[in-house]
């Protein structure tokens, strides 16, 4: 028979239940106590909070502020609160954490009801969005999967979680959050996913789409809308039913809204997506150069491109390089059919064995199995056993049962492409392609590479000419010139589509007559014309022997494009400039650009220099610009053809714009079979042409359809040799009369 309980045991009962309520309480304080001093994992201090951590990709922009592409471990790219949809705003809360606006960091009441469904064999998150935050930002580890690990973890997300709170707004916490969290298929933080899965921006995400990004949350692969888009349909449904039961969306709209398909536009993320993947792969290795010649650092510690969210401002126009790209795959894929035609029944690779053998140890295949240790005789059966490829096309990339030998001969005789154009009054460079195909071919040929200049080296020699007192139109018989070479033989000039008969300097650059340009060597001599090229900005070897004069040396697309605008610029060279500005993760400035300008020749040279090549299109070698491609601005040009037709270019002048175009195969061994496929005219310009005329169709880019100025103080040389013709033919008549 049990007693019944006395006042006294009731008593003794209420202060153990007490003890232990505080003891428990005591307990559980000390046990935060010593997580939040780090004793079971460290925890932020307040410096670190208000620095948070965050793989976030450098972003490349062009002139007007379009992301060209990105570097990234993590394709992550933040954004502002203002610049995110309220849509995602509001879909995020609904579905995530509905008290958000209310709690400070924990929600406890949601915590307590944990319990209870747990209960009832269900689970829910108890995390708070900004307890998501903690997690991402501070957790190199992720989720822990151990129970009590776990528990320690959920414990230092309560400490972090109260300190955002401390340190943050809610418009801040939210926005960290969308640029921190992961959305799958490289897509992490809203602004990548807005990209990736929609092709659009955070601020113009409908409620639909949305409500697919906030839905990935749950399960980045259960619900990713390209692996499972059925259940990202559902899942898709459910954050809008939530948004209604929220009132943030009405149950019309819901109903009209759970009816759509995904509507997916996917642009899978790599470090090659965007534009000019030439271009940003040159101007990173030069931000690198840049930063640490200058000791720019973030605490001492170098900038990691890939991870420190650098944005850099380039002089890139947007639409200009989209127009140079499409201009280079529209006409290449014809000029390629050219080429192939020309070599259908040839053997091209007789006597090629060298070429052949070198192509093969330049290629990834080579330097894989060499790394692997195998013998020679190994590599050479691997080249010649039949393997799957993927052959790049300009159809496509096809795959294909090839032996890796034929691969190599295959890309031998494929053509490759390279333009870049540039403002010649600013020096900013607004276009640049580097390649046919940056996923098959890293290499960059418009400043990394160099080839043999051809004909576009001619008007070099004739600003010096000019320079010594020489006019347009001056007449020169147009026969072979033999030039002393001190310590190697004498020099005489080949030439093809000579011009018989005495011709004036004007007509022979039009037609890139060989014998005159030689003449005018002749005259100024050879070191006189490197010391002409040299300030004009070609930075390569440029050897002192007469056979520059028709372009013997090599040199790169950017130098050309350097050069020739110095024509177009009343004489002054200005350094070609690609970077504006660096701009760290928060808006400060690290660097920022300071063209260098020299006066390279006289203003008078340089604007009788566009008057000349203004002749090569209006009745030269470029006329086909016009009469074929419908271009009748004030253009001016020079085509270049190097020996044997390798090397085809194109160098067209405006007075706002400078472009270069080159085209050929990788070793020069390998060329057109006619000059009438190969010259410049046919290789390169179409494409300067096809560039051109888009960019006359935007009149948003403000390209002037003037003709170049005239200098100040007149011009004192003659060069309109029509009139120069009559006015000698009177002055003959004249001198008839009166008997002289």
């Amino acid at each position: 028979m049990n007693k019944s309980l006395t006042p006294e045991d009731i008593k003794k009962y209420n202060r153990k239940i007490w003890k232990i309520l505080f003891g428990g309480l005591f307990f559980f304080a000390f046990f935060i106590l010593l997580i939040g001093l780090g004793l079971f994992g460290d925890i932020p201090s307040f410096r670190t909070i208000e620095n948070p951590k965050s793989n976030e990709a450098t972003e490349v922009l062009s002139e007007d502020g379009k992301v060209l592409g990105t570097y990234f471990v993590k394709n992550r790219s933040t954004v502002n609160y203002n610049q995110i949809s309220p849509n995602v705003i509001n879909a995020l809360i609904a579905t995530e954490d509905i008290r958000f606006k209310d709690h400070s960091g924990i929600d406890f009441k949601r915590t307590f009801t944990i319990f209870a469904y747990a209960l009832m064999g269900k689970k829910q998150g108890g995390s708070t969005i900004t307890q998501q935050l903690a997690l991402n930002l501070f957790s190199d580890e992720g989720r822990q999967k151990n129970f009590f690990k776990r528990l320690i973890q959920k414990f230092q997300e309560w400490i972090i979680a109260v300190k955002l709170e401390r340190n943050y707004t809610k418009e801040e916490i939210i926005t960290m959050y969308l640029n921190t969290v992961d959305f799958g298929n490289q897509a992490y933080g809203i602004k990548s996913a807005a990209r990736i899965y929609y092709n659009t921006t955070p601020d113009k995400l409908t409620i639909p789409q949305a409500a697919v990004l906030v839905g990935i949350q749950k399960g980045i692969t259960r619900y990713s809308p390209t692996r499972n888009p059925e259940r990202a349909l559902n899942r898709r449904n459910t954050v809008m039913a939530l948004m209604t039961k929220a009132e943030y969306l009405t149950q019309d709209d819901f109903d009209s809204y759970k009816e759509e398909p995904l509507n997916l536009h996917f642009t899978a993320a790599n470090t090659n997506d965007g534009i000019a993947p030439y271009f940003r792969s040159v101007l990173k290795s030069e931000v690198k150069k840049i930063l640490e010649e200058r000791n720019i650092t973030k605490n001492e510690v170098p900038y990691d491109l890939d991870r420190d969210g650098l944005k850099i401002t380039t002089t890139i126009n947007y639409d200009m390089q989209v127009y140079a790209e499409q201009a280079q795959k529209e006409y290449m894929q014809v000029l390629q059919q050219q080429f192939s035609k020309s070599w259908k029944g040839r053997n091209a690779f007789k006597g090629m064995q060298m070429q052949i053998d070198q192509g093969k140890k330049r290629s990834d295949r080579y330097k894989a199995l060499k790394l692997e240790g195998k013998t020679d005789e190994e590599i050479e059966t691997d080249f010649n056993t039949p393997t799957n490829l993927s052959l790049f096309t300009w159809k496509g990339n096809i795959d294909t049962l090839m032996k890796p030998i034929d691969s190599v001969k295959y890309y031998k005789l494929l053509l490759r492409n390279a333009m870049m154009a540039m403002d010649p009054k600013t020096g900013y460079i607004k276009a640049w392609v580097g390649g046919i195909n940056f996923e098959h071919f890293k290499y960059d040929q418009v400043k990394m590479g160099s080839r043999q200049v051809g004909s576009t080296a001619k008007p070099f020699t004739y600003a010096v000419a000019i320079e010594n007192g020489y006019s347009p139109c001056f007449t020169v018989p147009n026969e072979p010139v033999t030039i002393s070479n001190p310590g190697s033989p004498d020099w005489t000039p080949r030439s093809s589509g000579t011009i018989p008969g005495p011709i004036t300097l004007q007509k022979a650059l039009a037609y890139s007559q060989n014998y005159i340009a030689a003449y005018l060597m002749k005259q100024v001599g050879p070191e006189a014309v490197v010391a002409e090229i040299k300030k004009m900005g070609i930075s390569s070897d440029v050897p002192v022997v007469p056979s520059i004069c028709l372009g013997s040396f090599d040199a790169s697309i950017y130098d050309m494009v350097g050069a020739y605008s110095v024509f177009a610029n009343k004489g002054a060279w200005v350094e070609p400039t690609y970077i504006l500005k660096i701009e760290d993760k928060n808006g400060v400035v690290l660097y920022d650009s300071k063209p260098i300008v020299k006066l390279a020749m006289n203003e008078e040279v340089a604007y009788i220099m566009t008057r000349m090549l203004r002749g090569v299109v209006t009745g030269g070698t470029g006329a086909r610009l016009s009469y074929k491609y419908g271009l009748n601005t004030p253009i001016g040009g020079k085509t270049g053809t190097t020996q044997n037709n390798s090397d085809g270019w194109f160098m067209g002048i405006t007075p706002d714009l400078v472009a270069g175009v080159w085209t050929g195969c990788e070793d020069r061994a390998f060329h057109f079979t006619s000059t009438r496929d190969g010259e410049g005219a046919n290789s390169a310009l179409p494409i300067f042409a096809g560039f051109m005329k888009r960019v006359y169709a935007n009149p948003k880019l403000k390209i002037s359809k003037a003709d170049f100025e005239v200098p100040k103080n007149g011009v004192s040389i003659v060069y309109d040799c029509n009139q120069y013709q009559q006015e000698e033919q009177t002055v003959s008549e004249a001198d008839k009369k009166l008997g002289f």
